[in-house]
């Protein structure tokens, strides 16, 4: 068995469910949710509990890292 931690979106995947389903069983703000499994949003600790007992697993199964790089947004540059 491999051992490597999923993303969100790829156990929601394995676990045949849409956003609304996790949304409803983990109980955060949907546009919170949609932020996570996008990538864009770093998670507490508790919104990763929520989300890995929403999905039944633990929150080493899960991948964490954000998928959207960070970029300097202000500033004149080098």
């Amino acid at each position: 068995m491999n051992n490597t931690p999923l993303s969100l979106a790829e156990w929601m995947r394995n676990r045949g469910l849409e956003l609304p389903q996790l949304v409803e069983r983990c109980g955060l703000d949907k546009k919170v949710v949609e932020a996570i499994v996008a990538g864009r949003y770093t998670t507490s600790p508790k919104h990763r509990q929520k989300l890995a007992d929403a999905l039944q697993l633990q929150t080493t199964d899960i991948a964490w890292s954000g998928a959207v790089e960070v970029d300097h947004m202000y500033g004149h540059g080098p």
